[in-house]
């Protein structure tokens, strides 16, 4: 029976959903990869070859500085002529950067005579292969091409992805690679070994290669391997930062993108939330004023048990977990558990209020000392330590003080602080819905009664204040419906 043929004389129809290249990686190593030009496009390719192991060699006459530089840099080759066809003999690739159209068709019709693939930089329409931009952990590369249509997203792109991979990736890559034979050889079941690689990449292997820890994490990789023990439990204590999700710190998103568990505060965003893996389970514990929450007890102990069950815990905490966020008493229960733990920082609310607000929390000459406060003890009897650092030119961060504002106003006006002393209100600061007043501290004892500030509010006093760019925020000794009847 004879095979069925193609039609060869019809193509498919091209479509913009599809790609017109085919993303490759071409080994390098050791041969031949030439770069025509003597200016600095040339010593960009240069620079992007220096990655790679290739035997770069530049040609051209009366190179730039930075060419040279950079040919020395990554110890290129350098023949000091004018371009020959000759040149090419050998080599893998060619890039042409002589920036003249003219001449750089010159190079890519003589390559494409010899077969060898060539690139005319920023001349798309006589490249057969585009560069991409280039992220680097060898032994694994990322690469990112427009296929020239936008080499500037691609770069933007680019600088995303390097965030998102910390420096050490290449090196558990090598790790892994040092383990592949023997899990190979002690793992013959393909789903045990697929679980096992999920637990290398995800783990406590990973987590010590990125940690700087590399004879522990190949410690643990072997463990892993000998199956002595199953993965013990670790809990991270995370900052989610004031809310803004581009304030979340990189290692808090790949920590996210690794919990089996993420035991969440109601301050954090449903956004931040929703970047932890899929099937991971998530925890609301509350932890919102004035609504219902886990008692904190509960939550110390749901970690404890958590952790002891082999399970990979984020606890995330709005803003920073080490600034009013209890982590003294949850890290104290991991302790006594014999849990691992590690402290992730957030951006905490009043550095996010601050920047928004455009506040100079220390000023030369003004304010050297900065407070942040809690409202819930400035009912008692005595003048908060803090109150009495304002006094002496602090500036004090006041959190949670919404309820207690008039409290703070009086004591501190009691305690001999200027009524005209400067003060800001930020409400749900980062968030879309971030609301800013200004006023005084004779104003502030407003603040109890304005019903409709209902968001997290963070409170910012002293001189210091006065140098914000404030002139659009809303006037804080009145609320709007007073402000229309005083009208």
């Amino acid at each position: 029976m004879a095979a069925r043929r193609g039609n060869t004389e019809k193509s498919r129809k091209p479509s913009e959903h599809r790609l017109d290249v085919f993303p490759a990686f071409m080994k390098v190593a050791g041969k031949r990869v030439l770069v025509v030009g003597h200016g600095g496009e040339a010593a960009a390719k240069v620079r992007l070859l220096g990655e790679t192991n290739a035997h770069i060699v530049v040609i051209g006459k009366d190179i730039e500085p930075d060419l040279q530089e950079a040919v020395d840099l990554f110890e290129a080759e350098h023949v000091d002529s004018d371009f020959l066809p000759r040149h090419l003999t050998g080599a893998a690739m060619v890039f042409s950067a002589r920036e003249d159209w003219a001449l750089d068709k010159a190079v890519v019709d003589a390559a494409r005579i010899l077969g060898v693939p060539v690139n005319a930089v920023d001349k798309p329409e006589l490249c057969d292969f585009y560069t991409g931009a280039l992220v680097n952990r060898a032994p694994i590369a990322v690469a990112i091409t427009s296929t020239g249509v936008g080499p500037v997203l691609a770069r933007h792109i680019r600088a995303r992805i390097e965030a998102m991979l910390p420096r050490s990736t290449g090196q558990l890559a090598r790790l892994a690679e040092s383990f592949r034979d023997a899990a190979a050889k002690v793992i013959t079941d393909g789903n045990l070994r697929r679980n096992f690689w999920a637990r290398f990449f995800s783990g406590s292997v990973a987590t010590n290669v990125f940690a700087g820890k590399p004879d522990v994490a190949r410690s643990e990789a072997q463990r892993l391997l000998n199956g002595m023990a199953d993965e013990p439990g670790f809990v991270w204590l995370v900052g989610a930062g004031p809310g803004a999700e581009d304030l979340l710190t990189l290692r808090a998103q790949r920590l996210l993108q690794e919990a089996d568990v993420i035991v969440h505060d109601a301050l954090v965003p449903a956004g931040v939330v929703a970047m932890g893996r899929r099937d991971a389970e998530r925890v609301s514990v509350g932890k919102r004023k004035g609504a219902h929450s886990v008692p904190q007890s509960e939550i110390s102990e749901l970690l404890v048990e958590l952790g002891r069950d082999g399970k990979k815990v984020v606890r995330l905490k709005a803003g920073d977990p080490m600034i009013f966020g209890r982590a003294a008493e949850e890290m104290e229960a991991l302790r006594a558990g014999g849990i691992g733990f590690e402290i992730v920082p957030g951006v905490t609310a009043a550095f996010a209020a601050a920047a928004s607000a455009q506040i100079p929390l220390t000023l030369r000459g003004v304010a050297s000392n900065l407070v942040f406060a809690t409202g819930h003890n400035a009912k008692s009897e005595t003048l908060p330590d803090w109150a009495g650092l304002a006094l002496k030119g602090a500036t004090v961060a006041v959190y949670m003080g919404r309820t207690v504002a008039a409290a703070v106003a009086d004591k501190m006006i009691g305690a001999g602080l200027r009524p005209e002393t400067p003060v800001a209100v930020i409400e749900n600061a980062a968030h879309p819905d971030e609301r800013q007043f200004a006023g005084t501290l004779s104003d502030l004892s407003a603040l109890s009664n304005r019903a409709e500030i209902d968001g997290p509010v963070l409170i910012v006093i002293g001189e210091a204040v006065g140098h914000a760019a404030l002139e659009q925020a809303e006037p804080l000794g009145l609320a709007p419906m007073a402000a229309v009847a005083a009208a």
